[in-house]
């Protein structure tokens, strides 16, 4: 089996078309084609199903998709140590961090390595827990920093560095302060601001309120973003976002945590890597930084 033919393969199934796939790769649409047939051939089985619209696996495609898919991850963590090895162990570190985490971890985390490590170099892509999962489990990054999920992915080793609840944050002066006996179904009265229901956190509140019988939140505003940018909209409002306790501060910047244990989300920051993924002695490192930083930061 041709290396070049699977790769073919791994790019016309995440596009879904062959000239989609050229173009990415920078092959003609012949020579992917002709790819494709040997892969076939060599398999004896068919891979896809040709439509006017593009090309879609068949059951036995999309099967080969999946362990295809994690061999070439591993070829390329197998690529990226020998590289290592051969630069002396100096290299690059792909690092993915949730935004509320970039000047309280990894800001400090990239000094102090570049510090010990001047040739190092870091790749580093901010984003919400969905996309950086996401890059993390096709080998696109070689860690992420944000919140861990309670129950992880069998793909992905957990490490925890500190608890960081959300809570539900609204105006100073909003309206629900005033209640005399504030409930947590008080919340459905008002819109919100918050990410897509693709992020953690967002079905993490989306189940609370089904699991006190309520509908979900009204969302006005939702941002596929940090809502952390839109705050301005939230102190101008009486409209109700959720943010990360450390991120608030002692003082809220004008905002106030809703007094309401129901209203608070129990949350673990933490490192996630690759389960059995090869990490570079730089990555490591920058792993082993982070913590004591986080550490530092919780007095642990």
């Amino acid at each position: 089996m041709r290396l070049e033919d699977l790769n073919y393969f791994l790019a016309v199934a995440e596009a879904g078309h062959v000239g989609r796939a050229s173009t990415r790769l920078g092959h003609s649409q012949p020579a992917l084609t002709k790819g494709l047939q040997r892969l076939e051939k060599e398999l004896g089985i068919q891979l896809f199903e040709r439509t006017p619209k593009g090309m879609t696996l068949t059951t036995a495609g999309a099967a080969f998709f999946e362990r295809a898919r994690h061999v070439r991850t591993g070829l390329d963590d197998a690529i990226k140590e020998a590289s290592d090895l051969h630069l002396g162990k100096i290299g690059l570190v792909r690092v993915g961090v949730a935004p509320a985490y970039v000047q309280m971890l990894c800001a400090p985390a990239c000094s102090a390595l570049i510090t010990q490590r001047p040739a190092a170099r870091i790749h580093m892509t901010t984003g919400l827990n969905d996309a950086l999962f996401g890059a993390l489990r096709l080998g696109e990054l070689d860690l992420c920093i944000s919140a861990i999920a309670a129950s992880p992915d069998p793909e992905f080793a957990q490490h925890p560095l500190m608890e960081d609840d959300l809570l539900v944050m609204a105006r100073e002066q909003h309206p629900l302060f005033d209640k005399r006996a504030l409930r947590f179904a008080d919340l459905v009265e008002y819109g919100w601001i918050l990410p897509t229901d693709k992020v953690m956190a967002r079905r993490a509140i989306d189940a609370r309120f089904l699991e006190a019988g309520l509908p979900t939140p009204e969302v006005v505003i939702e941002s596929s973003s940090t809502v952390a940018t839109l705050l301005p909209v939230v102190r101008t409002t009486d409209l109700l976002t959720v943010v990360g306790q450390r991120a608030a501060g002692p003082s809220g910047g004008g905002l106030r945590p809703i007094p309401l244990e129901q209203a608070r989300w129990r949350r673990t920051i933490g490192i996630c890597t690759r389960r059995g993924a090869y990490q570079s002695p730089l990555a490591k490192r920058f792993i082993e930084i982070v913590d004591q930083h986080a550490r530092d930061l919780t007095g642990a």
